[in-house]
């Protein structure tokens, strides 16, 4: 028999923009593996773009389609398993990923839904499709492949039985010493993806220490950490360091509590001198670890400037901590980590789901104002998703806690292939439960895009600063700017209420509603449009930047202003010249930041206190008036003109596009730096 052909396929649109950006590690360590187990008697081939798959099976479909499953890829996915299948009626459909169910009536109903799937690879894939490769290749011509896999259980693997019940001996099988797999990088496989597109992605550990029910990673079955040596990790990175494209800034770490771990601190080593070395990477995305505070602090000052770390908090409500079995990380430790990094410079955001078992309205504004006073940059507030693979997703947890569920496109994830078939990516998302009515989940997603707006990067920070000096709660801005708006410009009340209205007009009924839509060209037009299939926080922060950055930045300082004159027995002359002196400066810091013409619009304000120097202090702002007024003109260096625009230029300039970039922007890029045309001296009286 001619050596076997395989396609693995995790799968990203770009429609309208990209989707997804990571390198498709995870087939290429499946594919690693296999290749070492079989060598010349297989063929494998990568893929990660849908155009670039639909047009190799068409010209020539293999023996084996491999398909990695997320919530964000499942249906075109799907959809490449039904043209292969009609390619080649004797190949073999090989699903594998973390979204598929844990129960077995459910997963026994995923077989039924999904004919064209004949085995699923659960956990870590390389032990289990190895395992059907090597059962293809004992058949005697590639006719038989499939008769010969499917006539017995297969180790690793779950198959279904004619009579509908599932086939496996053991389902889940995970290699404890992950060196055994070949590295995609060092093999090669992963060099086609140095496009200057997609990000490269390493993973030094696998599995999760925690328990969490509404994550695909809390099962029991993956609690144990194994890990790759460090001999291996520093090879990977310096071989993408130097195969990196100049315009790829970015390093994700797939790790699921990155900076926990001892060896984490000499895998930041490694990326430390990656970055003297080579000037790879600029930027380092992870998901810090929930426990071993000091540890993950010492970490993250190795790589100050360029790390991004995601605190993923959640909640605070320890009812509801338990309820979702999350109990076991220390609330304490996280709140204490936000003080601790902001010092060291390094932008730190936290991750807030709402609606989680027994989440209240009120406790989730307590779980907002507490991170808020963790001093974190970027705080997201998440729908809650219902994922197939996390234990929350079974039948008599939603029963238990009355999750009602809308559907609702996923984010730019929609392509029209060249059948016209329009493919859509849908997630089931909960929206009311015995303790959140459906009324308080819609002002919830409007509390998240204040709050995104307003907590993401350091433009409003010298406010901010300002207020808790003046002993004025941070949460009490946020809080007025969301629930009491009266006050707010008619263009700010506008985006309110159509960012209302958008939040419920995208969610639907059923999966099979929102397919039949977008069936229409009229209907899909919309998305490509990006009047649709937003992920609406991230799009209206790109609507507030690109068209109402002004409007927002008074409506912040009209409320601080508001909150202040409350205390009216402190808002004295001394206190209003300080105030007016912080709203020049926060302006002048988010003027045109987006626009074509942002390097020729240079604002100049008046700078009567060092407010630059105030802001890496402890001391009050009135310690920092200058002797004589100095002027002040807020520029782009070239270098953040750059790489805004290497991201303007994967993501467009849509209010879509822009949403993306800005997430993908590091503080310090975003927003403009004062530069003094003459040296500045303090007011010797003042201090």
């Amino acid at each position: 028999m001619n050596p076997l052909k395989i396609y693995l396929l995790d799968l990203t649109y770009n429609t309208t923009t990209l989707s997804t950006e990571a390198f498709p590690i995870n087939i290429g360590y499946v594919a690693a593996y296999a290749k070492e187990q079989f060598g010349q008697n297989i063929e494998i081939s990568l893929f990660k773009y849908i155009d670039d798959v639909e047009c190799e099976l068409k010209r020539s479909p293999p023996d084996i389609l491999g398909v990695s499953n997320y919530a964000w890829n499942y249906r075109i996915g799907c959809e490449m398993a039904n043209i292969f299948s009609k390619l080649n009626p004797n190949g073999l459909v090989v699903f594998g990923g973390p979204n598929f169910p844990v129960d077995l009536p459910s997963q026994e109903r995923f077989f039924r839904e999904n004919p064209v799937v004949d085995i699923y690879v659960p956990t870590e894939g390389e032990v289990g499709f190895t395992n059907i490769v090597q059962k293809s290749l004992e058949a005697k011509s590639h006719k038989e492949i499939r008769n010969k896999v499917l006539s017995q259980p297969i180790d690793g693997c779950i198959t279904i039985s004619s009579d509908g019940k599932l086939n496996y001996t053991i389902p889940e099988i995970r290699i404890k010493k992950l060196d055994e797999i070949p590295s995609p990088y060092l093999t090669g496989l992963m060099d086609k993806f140095f496009d200057g597109k997609l990000s490269p992605m390493i993973q030094t550990n696998r599995g999760c220490p925690f328990h969490c029910t509404f994550c695909t990673d809390g099962r029991d079955s993956v609690n144990q950490i194994n890990s790759f040596s460090l001999d291996r990790i520093s090879a990977e990175i310096n071989y993408i360091a130097n195969n990196a494209p100049l315009e790829t800034d970015n390093l994700l770490i797939s790790d699921l509590n990155f900076g926990m771990f001892p060896k984490d601190s000499a895998v930041c080593d490694f990326i430390d001198e990656s970055k003297k070395k080579f000037g790879y990477p600029k930027i380092v995305k992870c998901t810090t670890g929930k426990n071993q505070k000091k540890r993950i602090i010492s970490n993250i000052e190795k790589l100050r400037g360029s790390i991004k770390m995601d605190m993923a908090v959640q909640s605070m409500t320890p009812e509801v901590l338990k309820n979702v079995r999350r109990d076991n990380i220390s609330t304490d430790h996280l709140l204490a980590i936000g003080p601790a990094i902001k010092k060291t410079g390094v932008p730190l955001s936290s991750d807030i789901i709402a609606g989680l078992p027994g989440e209240t309205f009120e406790s989730t504004l307590q779980t907002v104002k507490d991170i808020i006073h963790a001093d974190v940059d970027e705080i997201f507030i998440w729908t809650l998703m219902m994922l197939d693979g996390s234990e929350l997703n079974v039948p008599k947890e939603r029963e238990k806690w009355n999750i009602k569920t809308k559907y609702r496109i996923i984010p730019r994830d929609f392509a029209k292939l060249s059948s016209g078939k329009v493919i859509t990516e849908i997630e089931e998302v909960g929206v009311s439960t015995n303790t959140l009515s459906f009324e308080d989940y819609v002002e919830l997603r409007l509390l998240a895009l204040v709050v995104k707006v307003t907590k993401t990067g350091f433009i409003y920070d010298p406010i901010l600063k300002f207020l808790k000096e003046q002993n004025i709660d941070i949460y009490d801005l946020i809080y007025n700017m969301t629930y009491r708006s009266n006050h707010a410009s008619e263009n700010i009340k506008k985006l309110f209420n159509t960012f209302r209205k958008a939040s419920i007009d995208e969610l639907w009924d059923s999966p099979e509603e929102i397919e039949k839509n977008y069936q229409n060209d009229i209907e899909y037009e919309k998305l490509l449009n990006g009047d649709v299939g937003q992920n609406l926080t991230q799009y209206y922060h790109g609507v507030v930047l690109s068209k109402n950055m002004s409007d927002w930045t008074e409506y912040v300082l009209n409320t601080a202003k508001n909150l202040l004159m409350e205390k009216q027995e402190i808002f004295n002359d001394e206190l209003e010249k300080q105030f007016i002196a912080i709203s020049n400066y926060c302006r002048a810091l988010g003027h045109n930041v987006l626009g074509k013409d942002r390097m020729q619009t240079n604002p100049e304000i008046d700078y009567n206190y060092d407010i630059k120097k105030w802001l890496k202090g402890d001391t009050a702002l009135n310690n920092f008036k200058l002797k004589k007024v100095s002027k002040a003109v807020f520029e782009l260096t070239v270098d953040q003109f750059n790489r805004v625009e290497a991201l303007i230029k994967i993501y467009g300039y849509s209010d879509s596009g822009l949403g993306k970039v800005c997430n993908y922007s590091v503080n310090t890029v975003l927003w403009r730096k004062p530069v003094l045309n003459e040296e500045i001296i303090v007011d010797i009286k003042s201090l």
